[in-house]
């Protein structure tokens, strides 16, 4: 699977799960993973940002993370 960019930061990013992380166990390959907050959005996320957001969050945090903080 190649990667796809982070709605948030843009830089490219490999989603957790799938085939090729089956019988991954010394070391993590996926860089980020679709969130679904509560306010019914999912967002296509790096872990960095994923890491920036508060609890609880929503479409106006994700819209809210500025790129150049990463």
């Amino acid at each position: 699977m190649s990667p796809e960019p982070c709605e948030s930061c843009g830089r490219p990013v490999k989603a957790a799960g799938g085939m090729e992380n089956l019988w991954v166990h010394d070391q993590p390959t996926a860089t980020g993973m679709t969130l679904e907050l509560p306010d019914d959005t999912e967002h296509f996320l790096c872990f960095p940002c994923i890491d920036r957001l508060p609890d609880e969050s929503t479409a106006a945090d994700v819209e809210a993370l500025d790129p150049e903080e990463i």
